[in-house]
């Protein structure tokens, strides 16, 4: 019995010789080692091995990734964290820059709208006169009505004193509209100094950031838009996200860049796969 044992061992390793492949549950193995079931591993997987050093097992952490056909596998580090169903999941973000800005704002005549409430129509003239930031206009898509989209929004100001050793200022207010319907907004006051080296030129920085929860799927119009509620002055010239023109022999003179806007959307939904 135990030379039997012996002559089927020898004849077994004569055939892994000669094909070079091992099949376990399968009488037709179409690789070195092809396995037909489940396996169970007790210890590190090892890759790019050589007949005279042990493979890599890798780090805490890192998978196994392929590198395409004829060639090993390796493993790399993720740079983003695995999420599982129940959490919420960054799905898209949004990034957008503009440098035209708003130089002329329409005249509303005696009729100063000094409050806004959600859901005003941005074409509704009687909730104020909107001027659209043309580079932030967008559409963004919805899969999860379980979601938060958070808005970001920062743009230099600058007004300019018609008179500069008067001080003087300008209330206004920047908005973001979702589907024409406003969303979140905020108004802020710039006020020039009196101090005439600066030639009646004031600078300011606006931001805006608001959070909304569980907005219906689909396709979104998104859009930012400003208007200028009232002024202390009717000279006063005013800007949003851009310089003012003809300002060239101002020794605090600014560019579009410096003064340029800023967008950032961040669509967060609730995993559920």
């Amino acid at each position: 019995m135990e030379k039997n044992i012996y002559s089927l061992f020898a004849t077994a390793l004569f055939f892994i010789q000669i094909n070079a492949q091992v099949g376990i549950k399968t009488a037709s193995p179409n690789a070195i080692l092809d396995v037909n079931g489940a396996t169970t591993l007790r210890k590190e997987l090892r890759v790019g091995g050589t007949s005279t050093q042990v493979g890599n097992p890798g780090l805490n952490g890192q998978v196994l990734v392929s590198q395409g056909e004829g060639l090993p596998p390796v493993w790399k580090s993720l740079n983003v964290p695995l999420v599982e169903a129940g959490q919420y999941k960054l799905t898209n973000s949004y990034l957008f820059s503009d440098q035209v800005g708003i130089t002329s704002f329409p005249n509303n005549g005696n009729v100063i709208v000094y409050k806004n409430n959600v859901g005003d129509d941005i074409s509704d003239t009687s909730t104020g006169l909107w001027m659209k930031l043309g580079a932030f206009s967008n559409t963004i898509e919805i899969k999860n009505d379980n979601n938060r989209i958070a808005y970001q929004f920062q743009t230099g100001v600058e007004m300019r004193s018609p008179t500069p050793t008067v001080s003087e200022n300008v209330t206004f207010a920047c908005g973001i509209f979702r589907n024409g319907k406003l969303v979140a907004v905020r108004a802020d006051k710039v006020a020039s100094t009196n101090y005439g080296g600066k030639n009646g030129l004031q600078d300011y920085i606006f931001t805006l950031n608001y959070t909304e929860k569980d907005v219906s799927t689909g396709t979104h119009q998104i859009d930012v838009a400003c208007r200028k509620i009232v002024s202390s002055n009717s000279g006063i010239s005013f800007s949003i996200g851009r310089n003012l023109a003809n300002q060239t022999s101002d020794p605090y003179i600014s560019n579009p860049f410096i003064l340029e806007s800023e967008f950032k959307m961040d669509i967060i939904e609730f995993i559920t796969y």
